[in-house]
């Protein structure tokens, strides 16, 4: 497909060694181009997606182009994968209602990424300040009786919301900690040293000390 100037300037200014923070400049000089962010898209290359992303219009972000945006991200490696579908839920689909709805009817999507979402989502609706939606308990049953049997990215978000959970909802850090130990997911885990474990009794215990200094 013959590519626009525009999309030809902008892939010019993009290189292998472009960090979030130059691609945050160029699409802060953009602004909105959904046609330029569906061209960006369409080269298949991992900076020019993470630009994409940051520039399109999340009104035309229908559930039949965010599957299709699902099935492109899947041909990236793991790590380019779940950059590239929680960058798309952060700078898009959490902005706009619509999208909103969409994913939160994602619970029991086919599409493991789209599952990953809904229940990324729901964390993030936890440490964003905000007092905890009422569906704390609803999402920690699924999540004791699911969570050994998902996939390894849904596997995450799912530990991740119970993390939260359990940070910022006291009532619930008992069970939220015993479920880690029962698991045992992620407790073998080795992570650099400044960073924060997966493993769930050390991840709450690390964030609630932190939220009381």
């Amino acid at each position: 497909m013959k590519r626009s100037s525009k999309a030809e300037n902008v892939l010019a200014q993009i290189n292998r060694g472009a960090k979030l923070g130059d691609l945050r400049k160029i699409a802060s000089e953009i602004k909105k181009d959904h046609e330029l962010a569906l061209e960006l898209w369409s080269t298949g290359e991992f900076l020019p997606r993470q630009l994409a992303i940051l520039i399109m219009d999340k009104k035309q972000l229908s559930q039949k182009l965010i599957d299709k945006l699902d099935n492109n991200i899947r041909q990236h490696n793991d790590g380019e994968k779940l950059q590239l579908i929680d960058w798309l839920m952060a700078n898009q689909l959490s902005k706009d209602k619509k999208t909103i709805s969409l994913m939160e009817s994602w619970e029991n999507s086919p599409s493991s990424l789209q599952r990953r979402v809904f229940w990324y989502y729901q964390a993030r609706l936890r440490w964003v300040g905000q007092t905890p939606p009422p569906n704390t308990e609803e999402l920690l049953s699924k999540i004791e009786i699911r969570i050994e049997k998902e996939v390894p990215e849904v596997q995450w978000a799912m530990n991740y919301t119970t993390a939260q959970i359990g940070i910022f909802e006291e009532k619930y850090r008992s069970r939220c900690i015993e479920l880690g130990e029962r698991t045992g997911l992620y407790k073998d885990e080795i992570v650099a040293k400044n960073c924060t474990p997966n493993y769930l009794p050390k991840l709450i215990a690390i964030q609630v000390d932190k939220l009381k200094k």
